[in-house]
Formats: structure tokens, C-alpha cells, sequence
């Protein structure tokens, strides 16, 4: 893990699905020209996120794979069980509540719990304030909008 400052920005899902969520971060993400892992351990939270990449918007398509297929590597948006950037990603999104210190090795990280992982989420966020060179940040769900919060 470098010594560079890592941003890791908490999405506290109180009213979309994640997979709503992820495919406007995917979107957000390749638009600024760099690529995505999108991590859960819940394999049907996984399937449902491959099919909002399928059909993200009007006429719209996320090109993104599930790891395991022949061509990872070159998947600007992967899903994937493991905190592994196969596909050189430089950004994550946690999208299944679950902290992982892996996630520190990329630039960015998205950290997406619902009110299930909430004292998780407050673990996580207390011990990452602790450290020097990360930097975290609160998004909240604010009607269809999402805004920084305290």
C-alpha cells in the first residue's frame, strides 16, 4: 500500500438498491477515464448488478464482465468476489457492506452499506479516521440526489 492519500467515500443506501447505485458510480467512474471493481461476496447481489450494468439508462450499455471470463483484464468495469484489481482498477466500490483493508490499494473506494451494516459501516469509518493518509468521506441520499453529509 502506498503512502499516498486514499479517498474512501461512504454511501449509506437508505432508499435505492445498490445496484441503482453502482451503475451511476460505473458510469461516473469510466466517464473520468479510468476503470472499476465492483466487489460483493453475495453472488445474487453480484447477478443483479451485471444486469443494471445491462440496462443503466436509455439506450445505454456498461461494458463490464464477472471475473472469471477470459477477458477480465481488459473489463473497464469487473465484478468480482475478491478485493482484486485483475482489470488495473483504480477505483473500488464495496458494494455488499463488507470492509476490506484491500480496498486501501486503490485511489478511490466506495464503500456502499445499507441499514443492516450500519455498526460496521461505523466501525469501518472510526478506524479509517485514524489513519494519516486516508481520507473519508459521508454520502447521504437526500430525495433522488446524493449529498455529503456531516
Amino acid at each position: 500500500m502506498s503512502s499516498e492519500q486514499k479517498q474512501v467515500d461512504f454511501y449509506y443506501l437508505t432508499r435505492d438498491p445498490v445496484e441503482k447505485l453502482v451503475a451511476v458510480l460505473a458510469q461516473k467512474t469510466l466517464d473520468g477515464g479510468d476503470k472499476l471493481l465492483l466487489v460483493s461476496s453475495d453472488f445474487e447481489q453480484i447477478e443483479k448488478m451485471s444486469a443494471a450494468l445491462w440496462d443503466s439508462g436509455p439506450a445505454s450499455f456498461l461494458a463490464h464482465g464477472i471475473v472469471g471470463c477470459p477477458e477480465d483484464k481488459l473489463q473497464p468495469v469487473l465484478i468480482s468476489d475478491e478485493c482484486d484489481p485483475v482489470n488495473q482498477a483504480r477505483f473500488v466500490a464495496l458494494s455488499d457492506g463488507q470492509w476490506r483493508d484491500e480496498a486501501l490499494d486503490f485511489d478511490r473506494t466506495f464503500y456502499l452499506f445499507t441499514q443492516k451494516e450500519v455498526d460496521a459501516a461505523r466501525q469501518a469509518w472510526r478506524d479509517l479516521s485514524t489513519r494519516e493518509n486516508v481520507t473519508p468521506r459521508y454520502w447521504k441520499q437526500d430525495g433522488g440526489r446524493w449529498v455529503q453529509g456531516p
